[in-house]
């Protein structure tokens, strides 16, 4: 019997339908032989994930923790000891005489004199008004007629 169909020109490629007829077949030749290399001899498959069951499995997770305390800052101690000492200079008033009123007031002269308010102080006259034995302007800063208020 005569090929039905004839043979290409030479220096020619196939033509399409020539290909199929080999393509084809030996793509469904390599699929077999995978599929057979793929079976054991009881007919199972031998790959790992097959063989398996799947079945549930414990996983142990282990985290550690480690907590960090900053240090305390240095404590420093310091104890200071300050002495100051003042001297008051306060002349006694005069007292009245027997004869005379008790009742009269100071006419604002003054017998005593502080150099600054921890003077006043340091004799119990603070505060000081105007008009008081030992008040001054140096003593009385707002001008508001009372010496070492504050």
């Amino acid at each position: 019997m005569a090929n039905p169909y004839p043979a290409p020109p030479v220096g020619r490629p196939a033509p399409k339908w020539a290909r199929k007829r080999f393509v084809i077949p030996g793509i469904g030749l390599a699929f077999f032989i995978g599929l057979a290399a793929g079976l054991g001899d009881d007919g199972s498959t031998t790959t790992k994930a097959a063989a398996k069951e799947a079945r549930p499995t414990a996983t142990v997770t282990a985290t550690a923790t480690k907590t960090i305390k900053p240090k305390p800052a240095p404590t420093v101690t310091k104890t200071v000891k300050a002495t100051k000492t003042v001297k008051v200079t306060v002349t006694p008033r005069p007292q009245p005489a027997a004869g005379s009123d008790s009742g009269s007031s100071d006419t604002g002269s003054s017998t005593a004199y502080y150099g600054n308010c921890t003077e006043a102080r340091a004799a119990g006259a603070a505060p000081i008004h105007r008009g008081q034995p030992g008040y001054g302007r140096h003593l009385d800063r707002d001008g508001d007629g009372v010496g070492c208020d504050t």
